[in-house]
């Protein structure tokens, strides 16, 4: 297998044993490195690849070896293929399949095909980190399905993206595993994200994050801004399967913006400003924006951390739009409205987020707090499986001001600790979590006590 697992052991080592010699920590110099690596190029080819179909519509040809979105879709698949062979077989390429039909985008039944790619951890292959995109695109009419619908940036840019990050993180080994998702079926109605979070149900897959980018590529809004230098990550406030029972528990205990779609989002946002140069994450702390919906909200709706990654700044007349000039207005989602190093600038805070989470050991499970009318806060949590987490090194406690974005301050505890207590931090002032970190200094996201915070327990 062509790997760089050797390399980034060996170098690991010598930094750790020089000691100050070096000002970056070793977790540090791997992640530029990895943040560094996608190429805009290779971005560009790719998207042009996508384009060339002329038509992914849902409803366009499946038979055709150059037009329609099963050319398409076999394109990606002989891509993960071939990303594969270079790593040694080290991913595994498949389909995930459906028919959907009665709906009422899809009126005739009509085969939903994603393409998926699974790169195994070495030590819990069970637990997932993804990244996804969405295959198909559309125009004016969400039900016509034989004009050219180039769907360059919506969403050939997050397909493309997920291609790079698979090529440049099949180059490593890692402790948990990695799933790179093309989903069909999104304009429709969000079809290949239900296809594939019901079967990692059935699978008993224990995803942790799914990445969601659905357009990536643009930096001119329709509002006139030019910026690429922030990008945007919606998540969810509360989990969409909470008990009534859990949201009674919440309304006292607090947990309405600790959610693990959330504190995924707070950790995609750290890993951009420690990462990846020039970009600034916007949280939004909504589901996704006004009246609209991404391929996220599945997994969300079965109980899998989710956020949407994005573009800051649209421009709605290159979306779902025929080609065509009107009063001087180009409109159309074509190829040269596409900034190929911004997208490769989103694919790279990908590639570093899902790399720091398969080498961190698993997040903590079944966190738990108490400090009611004591001058200390006590947070307790589940011991990992050592077998499935053999890089853990301990645990860091994190606690912040209540309207705080970001975690504030830490603590570290050693790997056989499952309880401590903080002491003068005063429970009533502060919200609480427990992250997992390796050897090597990778952590997961934070935790956030109770069942509002659960990533999964």
């Amino acid at each position: 297998m062509k790997t760089l697992k050797a390399t980034v052991c060996s170098l690991l080592f010598v930094m750790m044993i020089a000691g100050t010699a070096f000002s970056q920590t070793p977790q540090t110099e791997v992640l530029r490195q990895i943040g560094a690596a996608t190429s805009a190029e290779r971005i560009e080819a790719d998207i042009t690849k996508l384009v060339s179909f002329d038509t992914r519509h849902t409803l366009s040809d499946t038979t055709s070896e150059t037009e329609g979105i099963g050319a398409a879709r076999r394109w990606l698949k002989e891509e993960f293929e071939r990303i594969s062979a270079d790593c040694g077989g080290c991913l595994e390429v498949f389909y995930v399949r459906d028919y959907v039909g009665g709906e009422n985008r899809i009126p005739e039944p009509v085969e939903i095909v994603n393409v998926v790619a699974i790169q195994r951890g070495t030590a819990d292959p069970n637990r997932f980190v993804m990244m996804s995109g969405d295959i198909d695109s559309r125009v004016s009419d969400v039900m016509d399905g034989e004009s050219t619908s180039p769907g360059a940036n919506d969403n050939a840019s997050g397909v493309a993206g997920v291609l790079e990050a698979a090529r440049v993180l099949s180059q490593y080994e890692f402790e948990g595993s990695i799933m790179y998702a093309q989903l069909s079926g999104e304009e429709q109605g969000l079809f290949g994200g239900q296809i594939l979070a019901e079967h990692a149900k059935e699978q008993g897959w224990d995803i942790k994050g799914v990445l969601n980018n659905d357009m990536i590529g643009n930096i001119q809004g329709i509002n006139g801004v030019i910026d690429n230098t922030t990008a945007r990550v919606f998540s969810e406030g509360t989990r969409a399967v909470e008990t009534e029972r859990e949201a009674r528990i919440r309304r006292f205990t607090g947990g309405e913006v600790d959610s693990p779609s959330r504190n995924l989002a707070r950790y995609v946002d750290k890993m951009a400003d420690l990462y990846i140069r020039n970009l600034d994450v916007m949280m939004i702390y909504r589901l996704d924006r006004f009246g609209r919906g991404g391929h996220h909200r599945p997994f969300n709706d079965v109980g899998f951390p989710a956020v949407r990654i994005m573009e800051t700044n649209e421009d709605y007349n290159r979306q779902h739009q025929d080609l065509r000039t009107e009063d001087g207005v180009e409109y159309g989602d074509v190829l040269s409205e596409v900034e190929f190093d911004f997208a490769a600038k989103l694919t790279g805070l990908n590639a570093v987020t899902m790399a720091a989470m398969s080498w961190a050991p698993s997040p903590p499970a079944e966190v738990q707090i108490s400090g009611a009318v004591r001058p200390s806060a006590t947070l307790s949590w589940k011991a990992l499986d050592p077998e499935e987490n053999p890089q853990l090194a301990g645990y860091k406690i994190y606690w912040r001001l209540t309207d705080a974005n970001q975690w504030q301050k830490s603590e570290f505890v050693p790997a056989d600790v499952t309880e401590h207590t903080l002491e003068n931090v005063v429970i009533d002032n502060y919200y609480f979590g427990v992250a997992s970190v390796s050897k090597d200094g990778f952590e997961s996201p934070v935790v956030f006590p109770g069942p509002a915070g659960s990533f999964g327990d």
